[in-house]
């Protein structure tokens, strides 16, 4: 914004032409810097820069907000964060992209016009960091700089600078997302990069320029998305740098021993699999499941798509984190052509959290983390539900027994108990209420077994992990040899979740002023007037937040207030109606569109009568990642006519 660098140029110019001129004496960097603060420069840059920091684990203190709740449209103010003088810093920055094709077409944007925009992610060592939105263009104009912490993790003695040799030995990538958004708010991933940012520590100045190329995603993997150019410069300047075939030799070791692991991960599976197929030939039909292919179409086994994970101050409760799960989009990974196949496609998570969206397996995966995190057994199921479609869901197993299904799209849980066959025909057996209907495997990040009893149908499945004749398990420790956190495994180590920019009263403020213009509207296409009862469209709110709540703790409370306020706002010989319905995106005219489907929402909105008051209530509830569950109410009185 201030033109820092062309400032310090004429700085510099000016002070090199005014202290050199008598003696030609070197100048140190102590003069230039020197130079710098008398001009008053250092210290306009200071009061500008400012970091972007994740308050996850600390506790936010956010202003009183006003009681009306309008809030001024200004951006959320950055909060600034001391540039630590004995940390290293890798600075990034993204500086504009070429080539990416599919917008060669895109026109010229017009001024205030909405566009599609490209967003970037990253993720290094529990920091995370986002751009600004660019709009799509062949050449979008990316211009951000990411001040990357190396020194995250105290690397043994923590008051020394850790030196180059020290960082060679830190193999986690810059992991970068790239999300398309479209002018209705869909997301699609564009591309999934892991950047090898070691490559500066051989660098002559401390700086070094990348051109990457980020490859597509799922069918496309092989396909160019764009190059991005990138800069990195590490900050202090290292003292001594790194030759760059010690560099490469590194990298060599690096690759090698992740090869031989995972060599040695396959043979065991092979091998684990020939085993299995002996127990029962009729087993390969089963949904084992031991590889998964990620959004970079790259083979890794599925245990390492999973690792506890706390989401520190964001979720309190297992429940909780279920609910966040299930606001989480539903998108099954796109195909093109038809044929009905099911394009296979496990996310690495940051992938999953930036679009916003993912596929059951997705869902299941980051569910089986958090109730991993909150200290439950936890594992993955792979099977199929009705009409034999694949399925994934989470699984529990209580101290005491009791085993608990998840459906991570929906937040579900259903108590397992299996029915058992050999009983005489008179004992009653428990009727299932959950959907799923066969069962191949189970996994976590630790565990594997294949399901070996003579059925694979859930309702007579028993959960006795510890017995061999029924469930066949991998060794633990060939799990580990490649599923173990700082093993140099291929897939990247979790990014902590961040909290919610949505700002819930304002969210449900504007897509209840839309509503309420879309329904006026809709009324005036068919020669009716609207009216709107404000009062009675309070008094809906709490049995939004009653809804909520019982989606998120299977607790239902409230219920006799709201029927008794409703009671009194509605006089006698008049009728009271509502409708309540729930989204997981805040686009108003879909969800209307959606609400008019239903011939009950579609009776209210389009109601006839004498002294018809419409009312409606919307209420955003924010969850980590921007996810949001939207509660809509519409309702309407109006005086009864027999």
């Amino acid at each position: 914004q201030m033109d820092v660098h062309g400032r310090i140029r004429e700085v510099l110019a000016e002070t090199i032409r005014e202290e050199l001129a008598p003696e030609h004496q070197q100048l140190s960097a102590e003069d230039l810097i020197k130079a710098l603060r008398q001009r008053g420069i250092i210290d306009d840059v200071m009061k500008e820069l400012k970091f972007v920091t994740d308050v996850n684990e600390k506790e936010r203190t956010s202003a009183p907000k006003p009681s009306t709740h309008f809030v001024d449209r200004e951006p959320p103010a950055l909060k600034k964060t001391n540039i630590d003088p004995t940390r290293r810093y890798l600075y990034l920055q993204v500086l504009g992209g070429k080539a990416f094709l599919e917008h060669l077409q895109e026109p010229e944007p017009l001024p205030g016009q909405i566009c599609s925009t490209f967003t970037l992610c990253l993720h290094f060592r529990n920091q995370r960091f986002r751009s600004k939105p660019v709009a799509c263009a062949c050449e979008p104009d990316f211009h951000d700089g990411f001040l990357l912490e190396v020194h995250k993790d105290s690397l043994g003695d923590g008051s020394k600078m850790v030196d180059a040799t020290a960082m060679l030995s830190i193999c986690d990538p810059v992991h970068m997302v790239l999300i398309r958004t479209d002018t209705f708010g869909e997301t699609t991933l564009v591309a999934s990069y892991f950047l090898e940012w070691r490559s500066v520590l051989a660098a002559e100045n401390g700086i070094t320029n990348v051109a990457v190329e980020l490859l597509g995603v799922g069918t496309e993997s092989k396909v160019s998305a764009g190059v991005l150019n990138i800069r990195l410069e590490m900050y202090p300047q290292l003292d001594k740098t790194l030759s760059p075939e010690v560099i490469n030799t590194q990298f060599a070791l690096e690759r090698q021993k992740t090869a031989e692991k995972e060599r040695l991960f396959l043979v065991y599976a092979k091998q684990w699999w020939r085993e299995y197929l002996q127990i029962r030939p009729t087993h390969n039909t089963r949904l084992v499941k031991i590889f998964a292919q990620d959004e970079n179409g790259v083979n890794h086994p599925v245990c390492l798509y999973i690792r506890p994970l706390r989401a520190g101050r964001l979720l309190d409760t297992p429940r909780q984190a279920a609910r966040f799960v299930s606001v989480l989009g539903y998108e099954r990974a796109p195909v093109i052509g038809g044929g009905g196949g099911k394009q296979e496609q496990w996310c690495t998570l940051l992938a999953f959290l930036c679009r916003n969206k993912g596929d059951c397996e997705d869902h299941a995966n980051l569910l089986c983390s958090l109730l991993l995190g909150f200290g439950l057994e936890a594992f993955v199921c792979v099977g199929t539900k009705g009409k034999g479609v694949p399925h994934t869901w989470v699984m529990t197993l209580g101290t005491d027994g009791t085993v608990t299904f998840w459906e991570s799209l929906t937040g579900h849980r259903y108590i397992h108990r299996p029915i058992k066959p050999d009983d005489p025909p008179l004992v009653e057996q428990p009727k299932p209420l959950y959907p799923y209907r066969t069962i191949g495997c189970v996994f976590n990040h630790q565990k594997f077994f294949g399901n070996c009893q003579p059925s694979d149908a859930v309702e007579v499945c028993v959960f006795d992990l510890h017995d061999e004749s029924k469930w066949k398990p991998m060794s633990g420790e060939a799990i580990k040899s490649v599923c173990l956190p700082g093993s140099t495994s291929a897939v990247p180590p979790f990014p902590p979740l961040c909290d919610s920019t949505i700002d819930a009263a304002v969210a449900s403020n504007d897509i209840e002023l839309q509503l309420r213009i879309l329904v006026s509207e809709h009324r005036k296409d068919l020669g009716l007037s609207t009216v709107w009862d404000d009062h009675l469209s309070y008094l809906l709110s709490p049995a939004l937040a009653a809804y909520e709540l019982e989606r998120a703790t299977s607790i239902s409370t409230g219920n006799e207030e709201f029927q008794d306020a409703v009671r009194r706002a509605v006089p006698d010989g008049h009728t009271f109606k509502g409708f309540p319905i729930h989204f997981v995106y805040r686009n108003a005219r879909r969800a209307f569109a959606t609400c008019l489907r239903s011939p009950f929402c579609e009776e209210i909105v389009c109601c006839r009568g004498d002294q018809v008051r419409l009312a409606v209530r919307v209420r955003v509830f924010a969850y980590p990642e921007s996810a949001c569950a939207v509660w809509i109410m519409f309702a309407c009185k109006y005086r009864s006519i027999l």
